[in-house]
């Protein structure tokens, strides 16, 4: 057991890590503002925001005994303090400075308190030296031009101006408000969503209840038609001189069970306003205390947008681009769950929009375009339970005829059936794994994996993504998620003796059919659905269910559920709908992290767990069902699988060694060569697949090496990988204007990212 002092001390480092993180967050935002800011007096201003914030996290470090953080803070101080004066002028190269520093603060807070005593730490020596470096290089003998004059007008690539956000979220400082670990939250909405299957379970309960009166209902009319026959039968036996005495026990009985039941009956209804009184208070106290729980957990946009402008600023730089950001609608709230699912795909797509998208300043200004590109970040509810956010960029836009190239390159496609799509349904290609438009891979783009993993978590959270373009002037992404994701509507369906939920959103009809208003069209069974031609299947063959015996009994009309997502529509046959009622998610394990077709369970109010079907899921296994045919493997048609040979030019022998045997581990043969030209002479006189380089070597670098393949005619088509320390955006142009298919950067080089690179390219 850990020592009170040891308690207290993890308590602290706690506190302060969530108040640190804001500091740095207003000094990162004060950093950005500054470098858009122009007036003396705004700038003033500004600055001391940006010092007060550096203040407090110094004084917060110190108090914890964080002497990493407390150190940067102190220099960073002197910096603030000497632009205060107005004895320094700020330029860009500052600003990357400061901001490099604002990162190295956030690394440090990062390892601050870590549970490994080996955790990495940042190191500082540098920065720290830098700042020193600057706080002692005032000048008193002249006044600095305003930030704006820093950088020149007719603005350079390599210095883009700094991601602006148009109106920016208001923090907020509330007094009346206390921390609470995410953790405890989380377990209290969690028990407080449990409450829906109480709420459920009392609704079912008033079901029951109505079904018991039935029976005493039927009884009444039964015995009001029969009662004049025993009145007449009575006063008959009255009448009569010769009692039967077991007749009138008979008669005596019937009496009493009428008065029994009429008591019973009398008793269930008085149960059964108890019950409706139950049901509704207790829905009423579940409802409000979900709604008051719900408003705990949910935050506003702005707290993952946050991040977004010194990405922009960043990646902008990198690439050689001016790029403005523009934020709207970052006020509007959704579950935090949420926000933190959506985080790394929303960072994503910004990289891809100014990777792919926005176009390098010359060429813009060649297009008659801004030389600056603008990215738009649009947040707003479109109703109760639903949330738009729309990301667009006015760039070059999504060439269809590169996409389908792709498709098909990647085998995803057959060219017949790539050049038989139209350019709206080849945009929908860009989301499956493999397909990129980028002639390179890097570290930032290439590979195809990014916006597959972005639909996916889309999917995941039942929300919808879908993408539109424009050639030459932008493409927009649209992404609709749920506020929040405890509970939604379902409707309850039955296939094959089986239950499921489908979430209400995605239901777009609810109909019958009979075997006449199905049609065959090119092999597939097909209804109409207002007008239009929709493929239909059996719910029950795409869970691969086997047929209850009712299924199978053919009758005049059965019932069809039409699902979308998307611009995709197919119709279901079941069973049975049910009822359409509110639904509890509950996720599955992570044993179970990833079923298809399956998204969760839920609880019904009777007890019994029900699957919640994955719309998405369900319509690509309904697509597949469909289809007339399966790709054929090389092992299955009986082919030869060889080992794909790989040229590994390297002049450095160590790296050499390297390489090849991680590629030889992975199964591939691998020849070696010692610089470039060595390497054009393997590659003349054998046969390989693809070529792993160097770009730094005699006699024949990497580029060159690029070239003469790519001058080839008869190894024009081998792919080239350019593995190098060289990081530069320029290095790296220089290699997609040789042909190279991709540049993997040896600082961050990683055993399985280059393997995934060699699969990706053969």
């Amino acid at each position: 057991m850990a020592a009170p002092d040891d308690n207290l001390l993890r308590r602290l480092l706690a506190t302060f890590k969530g108040e640190a993180r804001e500091h740095i967050d207003a000094i990162a935002a004060g950093l950005l503002a500054l470098e858009r800011t122009t007036t003396p007096e705004a700038q003033s201003s500004v600055l001391d925001a940006t010092f007060r914030a550096a203040h407090s996290l110094k004084g917060a470090a110190r108090t914890v005994n964080v002497r990493d953080i407390e150190a940067v803070c102190q220099s960073l101080e002197s910096v603030f303090a000497i632009l205060r004066r107005k004895e320094l002028a700020l330029s860009a190269e500052l600003f990357d400075l400061l901001h490099r520093v604002v990162a190295t603060l956030g690394a440090l807070l990062q390892a601050t308190g870590a549970e490994a005593p080996d955790a990495p730490r940042p190191s500082i020596a540098e920065l720290m030296q830098a700042l020193r470096s600057v706080a002692s290089k005032t000048s008193h003998e002249a006044v600095p031009a305003p930030i704006a004059a820093s950088v020149p007008d007719g603005l350079a690539p390599d210095f883009p101006p700094t991601p602006m956000i148009t109106a920016p979220a208001a923090k907020r400082h509330a007094s009346d408000t206390i921390r609470v670990a995410t953790a405890k939250l989380d377990a209290v909405v969690l028990q407080a969503e449990e409450l829906l299957s109480a709420k459920l379970a009392t609704a079912q309960q008033a079901v029951r209840l109505r079904r018991c009166r039935v029976e005493p209902a039927e009884w009444k009319k039964r015995w009001m038609r029969l009662r004049p026959d025993v009145r007449g039968l009575r006063h008959a036996l009255d009448s009569s001189r010769t009692v039967q005495p077991q007749l009138q026990r008979v008669l005596d009985f019937l009496d009493w069970s009428r008065d029994c039941m009429e008591s019973i009956d009398g008793r269930l209804l008085e149960v059964l306003k108890a019950a409706d009184h139950d049901q509704r208070s207790v829905g009423s106290m579940v409802d409000n205390l979900l709604d008051e729980m719900k408003k705990v957990v949910m935050q506003p946009f702005s707290t993952l947008l946050d991040v977004l402008p010194s990405t922009v600023r960043e990646l902008s730089r990198e690439q050689g681009k001016a790029v403005e950001l523009v934020i709207r609608g970052e006020d509007i709230e959704i579950d935090r769950r949420i926000l933190e699912e959506m985080k790394d795909p929303l960072l994503h797509m910004v990289r891809n929009c100014i990777d792919h998208g926005i176009e390098k300043t010359e060429v813009r200004i060649r297009a008659g375009k801004p030389r600056e590109g603008t990215l738009t970040i649009c947040t707003a509810a479109i109703d109760g339970n639903n949330v738009e956010l729309l990301l667009k960029d006015d760039g070059a836009g999504i060439d269809a005829a590169v996409v389908k190239a792709s498709a098909v390159r990647e085998e995803q496609l057959t060219a017949e059936a790539a050049a038989a799509l139209s350019d709206q349904d080849a945009l929908t290609l860009i989301f499956r794994s493999g397909v990129s438009t980028s002639p390179i891979i890097t570290d930032i783009s290439g590979r195809g994996l990014g916006l597959a993993i972005v639909k996916e978590k889309v999917e995941k959270l039942n929300g919808t993504l879908s993408v539109a373009t424009e050639p030459g002037g932008g493409t927009t992404f649209r992404i609709i998620l749920p506020l929040t994701l405890a509970r939604f509507r379902g409707v309850l369906v039955r296939a094959a003796g089986s239950l499921f939920v489908l979430p209400t959103s995605n239901v777009e009809r609810v109909c019958r059919v009979s075997p006449t208003d199905i049609k065959t069209v090119e092999n597939r069974e097909t209804i109409l659905v207002h007008g239009q031609v929709t493929a239909l299947v059996r719910l029950a063959e795409v869970l691969e269910l086997p047929l209850a015996p009712a299924a199978e009994a053919t009758s005049t009309h059965q019932p069809v559920v039409v699902l979308a997502h998307g611009n995709q529509r197919i119709a279901f046959l079941i069973d049975a709908v049910l009822n359409e009622q509110e639904v509890l998610v509950k996720r599955l394990g992570k044993q179970l992290a990833r079923v298809r077709n399956i998204v969760g369970a839920t609880v019904l109010g009777s007890g019994q767990v029900v699957p919640i079907l994955n719309v998405p899921d369900l319509i690509e296994s309904a697509v597949h069902s469909n289809a007339g045919g399966a790709r054929v493997t090389a092992e299955a048609s009986g082919k030869v699988v060889t080992k794909q040979a790989v040229l590994v030019a390297e002049d450095s022998i160590t790296s050499r060694i390297l390489i090849k045997n991680i590629l030889e581990t992975a199964g591939y043969r691998v020849e070696t060569a010692v610089d470039g030209m060595d390497g054009l002479t393997k590659l003349r006189s054998g046969a390989f697949d693809l070529v792993v380089s160097d770009v730094e070597m005699p006699r024949m670098d990497g580029i060159g090496l690029t070239t003469q393949l790519r001058a080839d005619k008869k190894l024009s088509q081998i792919p080239v990988i350019l593995v190098t320390a060289l990081d530069s955006r320029e290095d790296r142009e220089r290699g997609v204007e040789a042909g190279a298919n991709a540049y993997i950067v040896k600082s961050s080089f990683d055993q399985s990212n280059l393997l995934e690179v060699v699969r990706r390219l053969i």
